[in-house]
């Protein structure tokens, strides 16, 4: 069932904006209206090795820690800086503030410091000393260019349309996919970004052509694609295969993707949401049948000002990407529908 009143293209011009950018504190807010800025809950980045800190010319100094495998950069007075993970590209960088909602489904904001960003090579123990690395991080600790959670939603519920120059939509509000009679939720899966785009896509293992009725659609794991993929430029499969790239399903990245395996799958419900950053990828048995299986995937936004850990993903009942409660609450932690079937997660 669809439970919006109008169409999603509709819904976005009665807005005024769905993004609004408060520079007030230097804090950033993304918001469809105005709210105000609770204090911002930290984070667990679970259990320090016993290693000692490293220092570095740059005055940072770097800490080695475990589960999973990651240097932690810290500042003169011992405020994180930075976060790399071993065999991930994702760079957890501390900076100004920023608060998502989407209040058409949930009351709940999430406040973060956190902004998520890919640095150009996986990261190993040491990579802190190497040129590319130094380069790289230097620029993105100045870089305010949307990072992997504002791209998340801006394919929430009234995300105001990008076109570029060709006048081709390449973001805005994204449905699930269209109407259908066979689907037991009522809409299509099978949405891809190239879909979404309406283009033609050469993989390497393959070439895809859009489904005219799936344009402006992102089913759960075409959004992680059309996040990390297009919009940030990770590389994309085309099949499910396990290979240099990001496969096309969910349960594929899930058992056979790239970056680090955070927690492994043992078909039971995933516990250990302490070793979840923002930006991480989940993955949920959304089947019939309890186990290992894997039907949804997500993005991982942090806590959120209840003390829940929230996450977004593109789903049915809502009718695309959302943070919201609409169809089950978007936690991890708790009794809900998606808390319980959590699996596992990785981090590109």
């Amino acid at each position: 069932m669809n439970y919006r009143t109008y169409s999603r293209s509709q819904a976005v011009l009665m807005v005024v904006a769905a993004f609004t950018l408060l520079v007030g504190g230097g804090t950033f807010t993304y918001v469809a209206v105005r709210h105000s800025l609770p204090a911002p809950l930290e984070l667990s980045l679970g259990p320090q090795a016993a290693q000692a800190a490293t220092p570095a010319a740059s005055g940072l100094r770097h800490v080695r820690l475990t589960a999973p495998d990651r240097t932690q950069v810290l500042d003169d007075k011992g405020k994180i800086v930075a976060i790399m993970t071993d065999g991930s590209r994702t760079v957890h960088l501390v900076g100004k503030k920023r608060t998502f909602t989407e209040p058409r489904f949930t009351k709940a904001k999430l406040h973060t410091e956190f902004w998520v960003r890919l640095a150009p090579r996986k990261w190993r123990a040491g990579a802190e000393e190497e040129k590319w690395f130094v380069d790289w991080f230097a620029k993105a600790r100045k870089d305010r260019s949307p990072d992997i959670l504002a791209l998340s939603m801006e394919y929430t519920y009234l995300g105001q349309p990008k076109r570029d120059e060709q006048g081709r939509q390449y973001s805005g509000d994204a449905a699930f996919g269209p109407l259908s009679d066979t689907d037991p939720d009522g809409r299509a899966e099978n949405s891809d970004f190239y879909d979404y785009l309406g283009v033609t896509w050469t993989f390497p293992d393959k070439e895809e052509r859009p489904d005219p009725a799936h344009i402006l659609s992102l089913d759960c794991s075409g959004f992680l694609r059309m996040v990390y993929g297009y919009r940030a430029g990770y590389p994309l499969l085309g099949t499910n295969n396990a290979g240099p790239g990001l496969p096309r399903r969910a349960t594929a990245m899930a058992s056979v993707g790239p970056g680090a395996l955070l927690m492994p799958n043992t078909g039971k419900r995933a516990r250990e949401l302490d070793r979840l950053l923002p930006g991480d990828l989940l993955f949920f048995n959304a089947g019939p049948i309890q186990g290992a299986n894997i039907e949804h995937s997500g993005i991982y936004l942090g806590v959120d000002d209840r003390g829940h850990h929230r996450f977004i993903s593109s789903r049915t009942t809502a009718n695309g990407p959302t943070m919201g409660d609409l169809g089950g609450e978007s936690i991890l932690d708790g009794t809900g529908y998606w808390a319980l079937r959590f699996r596992t997660a990785r981090r590109l």
